[in-house]
């Protein structure tokens, strides 16, 4: 469990990095400013491409080897972002990206690792304690991108640079996590369709949910570098922001297991979409640091909540011979939202403004309580007639 949280540490050092600096890089080089935000949509893109296929070759070579060769892509695509700023070329950085885009599929399925090892009772907690290493990269992300956005010329370039020595340190920590390779048999087992176990409610609420949890907090936080930007706050102040978004997006984790053990999943995950309708209030009531500082917290701890409550709700959806389509599919759709969200939230902050983006994600978050308050109702009945 804890070189899996030392990975998820590294990935998300990684992935917060490139949260800072690839929107910024992206207005730096972009034909229109509208634009500024493709290279964070073709890295989520990269990552829809990659998931289903990442969850299938894990099943046949094991999530040792196969994770390990997802770190392959972070390095090549590292070096592509590089190139591309050297070459200042827009088209190239949004390649990198895509490439990129396939590492972090591979690193999403570190969590699943750990609930697949663990007992049903632990499963929460261990999901919670590996997403909890993310909490390293939420300060030591941002803290490099200080150090190295102008390390190197052209500005960004020691930056992406810098992403490769942490993929390597991942390939090294992978060496040692021991879980066992999928027998033969276990291989060939099919289990029921994808559309059989995708009909269940619960599947249903727990994808919803988190991908529409995701896809927001990708809409506000994608946008809010460049809206600070546009607002007069220096660059120094929006690392901070993030920074301490991914904090709030991962300190939680070392206690939401043991308060969903002893609340329940769909409270919590309530919860958490009642937290990201603070967070966008917040947000609408100004705009200085202070404004964005509390708005990216509330809305990390959202995230927390609903994710780890997803992640856990799945869970319970599927045999073990299934998991690695279920797995597929919930992070399918998690990052085709938010390809959507990544692209349209560039676009509208450029265009409409930050006021725009925080209210185009009210009713999406909203969608996410009705949902949950429904299904806990449906979950109540059978429990209260009994």
């Amino acid at each position: 469990m804890g070189v899996l949280a030392a990975c998820q540490a590294l990935l998300f050092t990684n992935n917060s990095t490139l949260i800072a600096i690839n929107g910024l890089a992206g207005l730096s080089l972009a034909p229109n400013a509208a634009l500024a935000t493709l290279p964070v949509t073709c890295w989520v893109l990269g990552g829809a491409i990659a998931t289903m296929p990442a969850s299938l070759h894990m099943k046949r070579v094991g999530r040792q080897r196969g994770l390990t060769s997802g770190t392959l892509w972070g390095i090549a695509g590292a070096l592509i972002c590089a190139t591309a700023i050297w070459l200042q070329s827009f088209w190239l950085l949004c390649f990198g990206t895509l490439v990129w885009g396939t590492y972090n599929a591979y690193g999403q399925y570190y969590r699943f690792a750990a609930a697949d090892i663990a007992s049903p009772d632990f499963r929460a907690t261990a999901i919670s304690l590996v997403l909890a290493g993310g909490l390293v990269g939420g300060i030591l992300g941002p803290t490099t991108s200080r150090f190295t956005i102008d390390l190197l010329a052209p500005k960004f370039m020691g930056a992406y640079l810098a992403l490769i020595l942490f993929a390597v340190a991942t390939m090294v920590l992978l060496r040692f996590i021991r879980i066992p390779t999928p027998s033969a048999s276990e291989r060939a087992k099919a289990g029921r369709p994808l559309r059989e176990i995708a009909a269940q409610p619960k599947f249903l609420i727990a994808v919803f949910s988190a991908a529409i949890g995701y896809g927001v907090m990708n809409f506000l936080m994608t946008s809010t570098p460049i809206a600070m930007q546009v607002c007069g706050h220096p660059y120094g102040d929006a690392a901070l922001v993030i920074s301490s978004h991914v904090v709030a997006m991962f300190a939680p984790s070392f206690i939401t297991g043991r308060l969903i053990r002893a609340f329940g999943v769909l409270p919590m995950m309530l919860l958490g979409a009642l937290l990201n309708l603070v967070c966008i209030g917040v947000a609408l009531a100004g705009i200085a640091v202070a404004n964005f500082w509390w708005s990216m917290v509330l809305l990390g701890v959202g995230w927390n909540f609903l994710y780890i409550g997803g992640t856990t709700l799945l869970t319970e959806t599927y045999r073990p011979e299934e998991r690695a389509k279920a797995q597929g599919a919930n992070d399918q759709a998690i990052f085709i939202v938010m390809v959507i969200s990544s692209f349209t939230s560039g676009m509208t902050v450029t265009t409409a403004g930050w006021e725009r983006v925080n209210l185009l994600a009210l009713p999406l978050i909203g969608a996410v309580a009705v949902a949950l308050s429904w299904f806990a109702l449906r979950e109540r009945a059978p429990r209260a007639a009994a």
